[in-house]
């Protein structure tokens, strides 16, 4: 077929009356078939005009997509990269897009992921530790894979430091679909502080007979009364071999997560403001942020969808 003949099909009326635009527009539909520089010389347009034409369409849509991005991010309250943004783009705006275009956008908006401060663990071998009231089995032995909901629970504490006061975060994390099911803040670290924390789970997850629930060998964690609470609902205690912190890597890396977007970035200056900042960035975590491992949901959401199922 010649190009008169196509520019006729796809343009009803005098291509001459439309100018430059409608011409480069039937360029730009035509240029898998036939050669730019044909098209341009049929048409009386330069191929130069063309190209311009064609980043200007460019340059309008990533502006578009940039104030999109922006709007994320500022949402996200600064704490996502590219990959969460081009997730969002796709799953929630059903948008078709390659991420490596969402990273060069993020890239001209000066929008990056914080990178996360690589922990230095102690030698523990150098240390004489004080023996354990009790030591449970390992377990869970690094097998994170899961089925169902209330299986295997990992949890820690993590310490902040805000003026001359440390302000310690226990966690409970349900690797089925990686929610923080359960925590607790305080300024002293007694045993009863993480059996809070066990309680808060217990009453919103209701069914926790044979769950294991695993930590390290923290002297909360060997007391008694810790010990004692998880026998009554007939929860079974695991803990990570010592010097071994890999063995609570999922619950470890949520909290390099919180403390690198949501605690390092900012200047905290009490204790109120870091409650009101560890209450949102929970939030957002179990409702919003989404990962690969969820195909691409939120916990809560994949949890319902798994349920459902």
């Amino acid at each position: 077929m010649r190009i008169g003949e196509c520019c006729s099909k796809k343009v009803s009326g005098n291509l001459d009356e439309g100018g430059k635009k409608l011409k480069f527009h039937v360029v730009d539909i035509l240029r898998n078939q036939f050669k730019v520089e044909d098209l341009c010389n049929y048409l009386g347009v330069s191929q130069s005009g063309y190209y311009k034409f064609k980043k200007c369409i460019k340059e309008n849509k990533d502006s578009k997509l940039k104030e999109l991005i922006l709007r994320l991010y500022e949402e996200s309250d600064k704490q996502w990269g590219y990959r969460n943004i081009h997730m969002e783009l796709v799953e929630e705006y059903h948008m078709k897009i390659n991420h490596k275009r969402v990273y060069r956008l993020c890239r001209e908006l000066g929008i990056q992921s914080i990178i996360r401060r690589k922990r230095k663990y102690p030698n523990y071998n150098q240390y004489r530790l004080k023996e354990p009231e009790t030591v449970a089995p390992n377990l869970l032995n690094r097998d994170f894979t899961v089925d169902k909901p209330n299986q295997k629970w990992v949890t820690d504490i993590t310490t902040f430091q805000v003026g001359e006061e440390k302000v310690h975060l226990s966690a409970i994390l349900d690797l089925f679909n990686n929610e923080i099911i359960a925590y607790e803040m305080s300024k002293s670290t007694e045993t009863l502080f993480v059996v809070k924390t066990v309680y808060q789970a217990i009453q919103k997850e209701k069914d926790v007979q044979n769950v294991i629930l695993h930590s390290d060998r923290g002297t909360q964690y060997t007391s008694k009364l810790y010990q004692d609470t998880l026998e009554a609902y007939e929860i079974k205690s695991s803990m990570s071999r010592p010097g071994n912190p890999y063995d609570n890597a999922c619950i470890e890396s949520f909290f390099s997560h919180l403390k690198t977007e949501a605690f390092y970035p900012y200047s905290v200056q009490n204790v109120e403001d870091l409650e009101v900042i560890i209450h949102k960035y929970i939030f957002k975590y179990n409702h919003k942020r989404r990962q690969r491992r969820l195909n691409r949901l939120s916990p809560v959401s994949f949890k319902q969808q798994q349920l459902a199922s």
